[in-house]
């Protein structure tokens, strides 16, 4: 389906690619087999900014985040493993280290449910501080005026009038 071999009625089996130069002696293969570790380590960094210059406070707040990621993290490792078994879908080995977790889930799917929330929960917090910073610039610029309410009573309608 996505670069793997299989047979008719064959599960999921890892076979490297037979054409020449993607041999475990080519360096570029050797690259290739962490690509998927490679671009989760490259969402870290590109989101670990928005920790320290626009005050995201996710890992500031490990309980917090950790309470935040077994739901999400269970829920989509089931439903992968889930894909897996019924043959939905598989990964190809040459952008994978091949080692499996209990399900033939190869471990940088399980890496991915964890980072991208964690990128996610950075970037919300993140535009949540920034929306804040502006709603507080925006309150302060403004100049205040008097108060005036267009209800009856002080518009001197009230029964008492």
């Amino acid at each position: 389906v996505d670069g793997c071999v299989r047979e008719p009625g064959e599960r999921h089996t890892r076979k490297t690619r037979g054409s020449v130069g993607t041999g475990p002696d080519n360096a570029r293969w050797r690259v290739e087999r962490y690509q998927y570790l490679l671009l989760m380590a490259g969402c870290l960094a590109v989101t670990l900014p928005l920790e320290f210059l626009l005050h995201a406070r996710v890992y500031r707040r490990p309980m917090l985040l950790l309470r935040a990621l077994p739901p999400v993290v269970l829920v989509f490792v089931g439903w992968d493993l889930l894909g897996i078994h019924r043959d939905h879908w598989s990964y190809n080995p040459a952008y994978v280290t091949g080692v499996d977790l209990p399900g033939r889930m190869p471990v940088e799917e399980l890496v991915f449910f964890l980072v991208i929330p964690v990128c996610g929960l950075l970037t919300y917090e993140a535009v949540g501080d920034v929306l804040l910073r502006l709603r507080r610039r925006r309150g302060r610029t403004s100049e205040p005026g008097p108060v005036q309410s267009t209800s009856p009573a002080s518009q001197g309608g009230g029964r008492d009038a």
